[in-house]
């Protein structure tokens, strides 16, 4: 099962919720300014004041992309006596104004007003919960830190407190190749898409002309950015996690791109807090996949009716961290099911063993452009193709080591610690490090992995180029993770100074010299995890609605070398499908191919493409919208090239191109 299309038989239809659910397909919310922002609400029926309202709000289009996941949801928590209200933040769906980037401190200040306003609601008692899955879990820990005494809890799915070094634009320093510019480019191809008429009327059209002049490629103030600085400090909450005053909810699995986080809000959060980890991609865990799903849905409820709810029961409160110990598998690109056990996190004892203890020596890093082409997405959603395939290829294109056989089985659980010493012939380099298991057949399966922009070691605001030929020390974590490696299998060990299409290359072509007999990976593992098991195994929902499916979505992904050219292509291409929404009528679909072309021994020949069409349609509009995105290099400067063309009625109404070159520093 991939994403395209949810698959309702892994889930229970609840129909004896406790209310009726009355809907409202449009409202709207004056802000101060007169932008005018749209909600789609959920209201029980039969109480005249909700026992507390769930606030969404994101970019995401509530009357068609959010559609299906929304009503499932949203319509569970009015049945069960909660006021729902989805919101499309300025400049997307209905709501005016123009989006200018991503999680903008304008965004929190319209926040701070539609709290004011969901308040100020004969069917609100003024308590409000923020819910939210990536984009969604971002703004609720950010609305957290602003104090507005409505917000009395959130639940933050699948996101970060740090968006400097922890998210697709940088990781570590290093510069995201893989999805700093396809995620702008996927955001360029939403903030193209108009509001409908049936909800703004005649104005519809210059809304959307608007909207398409105004609204900037974003990955241009991204690639602006390539140290921590006061931008990517805004919304980072980890700046100051006591400005978090209330109880929070997370969750996100060891197959998403931001599980890390969750192990630093639990760590640092000084509030009541819940924390889950599954063996989930980037989804919600009601319908993730890999397996094993959980009620997602019934949690919520319970931590509503724990900290939001006007008769909220007053249990004693105990923090709680539950993890997915994953069993061993052979190597796969999707995984239905995982197989492993839950464990209690909080009551298990760790304990830390240097995995590179063994190893010896002095050894240069091999250094080859096209090392990373089978890592998989690094923020999979759950398509077919997403994960990792078979290390054998990425390891042998890396220096790898391979360790004695287990004598006894190792529960990895948590963040690895990689301390390198180093030296390099270059002022510019990255480092990447991956654990992988290797099965007595030898399939070679990932483990986890991570990466670091070696200018960066002293400081992520201040880089510093390395001394040459000279030994230094850099120090940084490897993806958080819950594997046991079995008895009788082996761990593998590789270092490089490259993995692309996940980090942009550096300049040159580095000798990478690595000093193990001063060099440690420290892997948290357990001897006797303690195990336990969740409250709610069998995911509701409430009635999904109807829709119809006029194109089935597909995906293909595939690694292609050039025995002429000597180029290395990573070819990605999804068709996400085309439905129609039985209840309103609207018609969407999207198509999505992107692109990463390297050379052997040439770092600077790296580019990436991501294109998209977008298709839209209901009884009033008729729409078509193609984006095409580009980034390269040279040895001084990126350069970027977005272009928009739109369609109403099959005829051109829009054509732009925005092209920024932008100097490389220490990337």
């Amino acid at each position: 099962m991939g994403v395209f299309d949810v698959d309702y038989s892994m889930i229970r239809e609840r129909t004896d919720l406790p209310y009726t659910v009355r809907t409202i397909e449009h409202t709207p919310i004056p802000l101060a300014d007169g932008t005018v922002l749209s909600a789609k609400l959920w209201l029980p029926e039969g109480l005249a004041t909700a026992r507390g309202v769930i606030l969404e709000y994101l970019p995401y289009r509530k009357d068609e992309f959010t559609a299906l996941r929304d009503e499932i949801r949203h319509g569970y928590f009015a049945g069960c006596g909660y006021a729902s209200v989805r919101v499309d933040i300025r400049g997307t769906g209905d709501s005016g104004g123009i989006i200018q980037d991503e999680y903008p401190l304008e965004e929190q200040k319209d926040c701070l007003e539609v709290f004011d306003w969901i308040v100020a609601q004969e069917w609100s008692a003024g308590n409000i919960a923020m819910i939210g899955k990536s984009w969604g879990g971002f703004n609720g820990l950010q609305m957290a830190t602003h104090h507005h005494p409505a917000l009395k809890t959130i639940i933050s799915l699948c996101s970060t407190d740090d968006r400097y070094a922890d998210d697709v634009h940088y990781r570590g320093g290093t510069l995201m190749g893989s999805d700093m510019l396809w995620w702008a480019s996927t955001m360029f191809a939403y903030n193209a898409r108009p509001p409908f008429p049936r909800f703004v009327g005649d104005k519809w059209r210059d809304m959307w002309l608007e909207r398409l002049e105004k609204t900037p490629p974003f990955v241009e103030a991204w690639l602006e950015h390539q140290e921590r600085d006061a931008y990517w400090e805004q919304g980072s909450i980890c700046e100051d996690y006591s400005a978090v005053r209330i109880p929070v909810l997370t969750m996100s699995g060891w197959a998403d791109g931001y599980t890390d986080a969750v192990f630093r809000l639990m760590d640092n959060l000084d509030v009541p807090k819940r924390a889950i980890i599954g063996p989930w991609a980037h989804e919600f865990p009601d319908l993730a996949i890999p397996g094993p799903q959980i009620g997602y849905l019934q949690e919520c409820v319970s931590w509503f009716d724990r900290w939001l709810a006007t008769d909220a029961t007053s249990e004693p409160h105990e923090d709680s961290f539950v993890v997915y110990l994953q069993d061993s598998v052979e190597p796969q690109t999707t995984y239905d099911y995982r197989e492993g056990q839950w464990v209690d996190l909080l009551a298990t004892d760790i304990s830390s063993i240097d995995v590179m203890a063994p190893l010896s020596g002095q050894h240069a890093l091999i250094n080859r452009q096209h090392h990373g082409m089978y890592s998989g997405v690094f923020c999979p959603f759950g398509q077919e193709g997403d994960l990792p395939d078979d290390q054998t290829i990425d390891n042998a294109l890396a220096t790898t080591w391979t360790l004695p056989v287990a004598e006894e089985p190792l529960n990895f659980l948590g963040n690895p610690r990689v301390s390198l010493r180093l030296k390099s012939d270059q002022p510019t380099g990255n480092v990447h490090a991956r654990l992988t298991d290797v099965s007595p057949a030898g399939e070679k399966t990932y483990i986890t992995a991570g990466q670091f922009n070696l200018t960066h070691r002293h400081s992520h605001a201040h880089p510093q180029a390395l001394p040459l030929d000279e030994w230094f020390d850099v120090s940084f974590t490897l993806d958080a993770i819950g594997y046991q490696l079995p008895v009788g299998h082996r761990l593998e060990i590789s270092l490089s100074p490259t993995y692309w299409p996940q980090i942009w290359p550096s300049v040159t072509l580095a000798k990478l010299v690595v000093d193990l007999d001063h060099s440690q990976i420290l892997v948290p593992q357990s001897a006797t995890p303690v195990p336990t098991e969740l409250p709610f195994t069998q995911a509701e929902t409430a009635k999904p609605l109807a829709k119809t499916i006029l194109r089935e979505g597909s995906r293909t992904r595939q690694v292609i070398k050039s025995l002429t050219t000597h180029e290395w292509v990573l070819d990605d291409f999804s068709d996400e499908g085309l439905r129609r929404l039985d209840h309103n009528g609207i018609t969407y679909g999207t198509k999505n191919h992107n692109i990463w072309r390297i050379r052997e021994n040439d770092p600077l020949s790296a580019v990436t493409e991501s294109n998209w069409e977008v298709d839209l349609s209901d009884a009033d509009i008729s729409i078509h919208v193609e984006t095409q995105s580009r980034m390269s290099c040279d040895a001084e400067n990126f350069y970027v090239v977005n272009s928009l063309q739109a369609y109403e009625e099959g005829k051109e109404i829009y054509r732009n191109s925005w092209k920024k070159t932008i100097a490389r520093r220490f990337c």
